[in-house]
């Protein structure tokens, strides 16, 4: 890679970091955001100004005791104690005020990222194009995902882990390179004072360089950057895989948690093993490499660290034995170099962060990226929801859908479909025919769909697999609102209505209800939270699969009726005839012969 390659990855990298930053220093905190920052900027500069002030002590004190004044060395021991008090109280709240910028600063990224992955089914559709297939990231105009991109992966870990070392890293690297200059600008000049000329002969002819101990931290240092950064390269992609391996077995953990009774009932604890060892296996591998390259280039930080102990002593003896400088003066060089040569040392130093916070920012920056795209308004699907308060038409209709796969196959193309309130509509057709895909289509969530959808504004979904958060059943019952807005006769009543009598006496109960309850439960819990808000329109997917005929009956008769009384209808997908009892009429998906055009027409 040519150095002008390099420099560019820097600056894009330092953009990444700019971009990701600023919309914090610029948002409603911005102003306690900036305080913080600049009292931490304020508390680092006091800090060096004590090492300067320190610095100037070593000599007077190390003079004092090569002369035995006993006067002059206790009046600097007064003055050592003053001056460490002072150090000490500015690292303290220095500290403090970094923590309490790192946490503010994690929590509001934290919540941005998250509102933006909850907004405009970002979370949802990001989640569907994880299964196209992996690939470079590339997305249609309207920002939705193309057949064969690649998709972040663990959007968990990216909001929980790479946040906080994102900010933590960003705050403490920042500061302590702007520590590093200024130390260096603080001190290199009291180096170059005391360190004097070096005189030499060469080719007959005399050379002098002044302020030579400030050249020979420069080399020191420059020799030590290149080859840190030789040895050290490696660990960018390490740090980087390390994370994705790390979320990819803790995810798998997770399901496995949550497939727990699939999994036994299957005997699948085998299975389950060796694809968590084979995770694992992974993670560890990485993991050797990376400490492997972290045990090259600790040796070799150690080793710069040890020489720079003795480094300056041997450069500055012949001076010292000669008499050209006191002990104090000695000392006060050593001391200068030492901060000097630390303050120049500041990449080699933080190497192993600088390749984690390289690797955390690519991944957040492709997530932030990712949620930008999502979060554009999808130029597909056009949704009109329609109140039935302000006179407006309360039909359930679709002019002109066309719904793709993510591969890019149509599935239907040109639809027209429209539902009056009262004519109940079953929804049939082979298994794979994209069913669902037309009530997510209608609930607007499917990204790969076009067209003009109206919906009456009273309408419930109840999707194959319903979502119950875990928690007191009550807010299971009644989510997405709060359960507050119900009462415990109406939360009991509708239990009662969807054939879950037993349920009625546990509504401040909390567990996992997606593991505690069996299918047929969830399915009628799913129900008794339609009957709980009396919608006008239900669309029913597959909503009583897990129940005996004679309560599938007795809940469609119910939904029948809920929806009639308010006005509305339902449209339901199922295959059992009992279901069709209650349909007055029925769409079908037909598959159509041939390569060309759409894989199914609706009938």
């Amino acid at each position: 890679m040519s150095w002008s390659e390099k420099t560019a990855r820097v600056w894009r990298f330092l953009r990444q970091v700019w971009h990701l930053s600023l919309p914090y220093f610029n948002s409603a905190e911005k102003w306690k955001a900036r305080g913080l920052l600049a009292a931490i900027v304020a508390l680092n500069l006091g800090a060096v100004y004590m090492l300067v002030q320190i610095n100037e002590w070593n000599r007077v004190f190390y003079d004092a005791l090569q002369q035995k004044n006993a006067t002059v060395f206790w009046a600097q021991l007064g003055r050592f104690t003053w001056l460490a008090m002072i150090f000490i109280v500015i690292a303290v709240y220095r500290f403090y005020l970094t923590q309490l910028l790192q946490v503010r600063w994690r929590a509001w990224m934290t919540r941005d990222l998250m509102h933006r992955w909850l907004s405009h089914d970002a979370f949802y559709r990001m989640e569907l194009a994880r299964y196209i297939g992996p690939a470079e990231e590339s997305t249609t105009e309207a920002g939705l995902p193309q057949p064969g991109q690649r998709v972040p992966d663990n959007p968990d870990q990216r909001l929980q882990e790479d946040v906080n070392i994102f900010t933590s890293q960003t705050v403490g690297l920042s500061m302590g390179f702007l520590n590093a200059v200024v130390t260096l600008l603080s001190f290199v000049g009291i180096l170059w004072g005391l360190s004097g000329s070096f005189s030499f002969s060469l080719g007959g002819s005399s050379f002098t360089i002044p302020g030579f101990m400030v050249w020979m931290a420069v080399l020191y240092c420059t020799v030590g950057s290149v080859l840190t950064h030789y040895i050290g390269r490696p660990l960018i992609g390490l740090n980087f895989e390390q994370q994705r391996r790390e979320a990819n077995f803790r995810h798998h953990l997770v399901r496995v948690r949550e497939y727990s009774e699939a999994i036994a009932l299957d005997k699948g604890q085998t299975v389950e093993e060796h694809n968590l060892d084979t995770r694992f296996a992974s993670v560890l591998a990485n993991y050797l490499q990376l400490i492997g390259k972290q045990k090259q280039l600790v040796g070799f930080t150690n080793l710069f660290g040890q020489a720079a102990v003795v480094f300056p002593f041997i450069v500055a003896a012949p001076r010292f034995f000669s008499g050209a400088i006191q002990l104090g003066e000695l000392m006060q060089i050593s001391s200068a170099f030492d901060r000097v040569q630390g303050a120049l040392s500041w990449f080699v130093d933080n190497y192993d962060s600088l390749a984690s916070w390289r690797a955390t920012t690519e991944r957040l920056t492709s997530f932030e990226a990712a949620l930008s795209r999502q979060n554009q308004a999808p130029a597909g699907l056009e949704r009109a929801q329609t109140a039935t308060t302000s006179g407006a038409s309360d039909t359930l209709s679709a002019i002109g859908l066309t719904l793709q796969l993510p591969t890019g196959a149509t599935l239907l193309e040109d639809a027209a479909l429209s539902v009056a309130p009262g004519e109940h509509t079953l929804l049939q057709g082979p298994s794979g025919s994209g069913k669902s895909t037309l009530f997510r289509a209608l609930a607007g969530i499917w990204p790969w769909a076009k067209g003009d959808v109206a919906l009456p504004a009273n309408v419930m979904f109840i999707p194959q697999r319903p979502y119950f958060p875990d928690g007191s059943l009550r807010d299971a019952l009644a989510y997405p609102e709060p359960a507050s807005r119900y009462s415990d006769a109406e939360l009991k009543q509708a239990l009662e209505d969807a054939l879950l009598p037993g349920l009625a006496a546990r509504l401040d109960e909390r567990d996992n209800w997606t593991q505690k309850l069996s299918g047929g439960e969830l399915q009628r819990l799913a129900i008794a939270r339609v009957l709980l808000k009396q919608p006008a329109w239900v669309l029913a997917d597959e909503a009583t699969s897990a129940l005996d005929v004679p309560a599938e009956e007795a809940l469609y008769q119910r939904l029948k009726g809920l929806t009639e009384r308010a006005g509305g209808a339902m449209i339901s997908i199922a295959h059992r005839p009992s279901v069709a009892a209650f349909h007055q009429r029925h769409w079908t998906l037909k598959r159509l012969p041939g390569e060309q055009g759409p894989l199914y027409t609706l009938t």
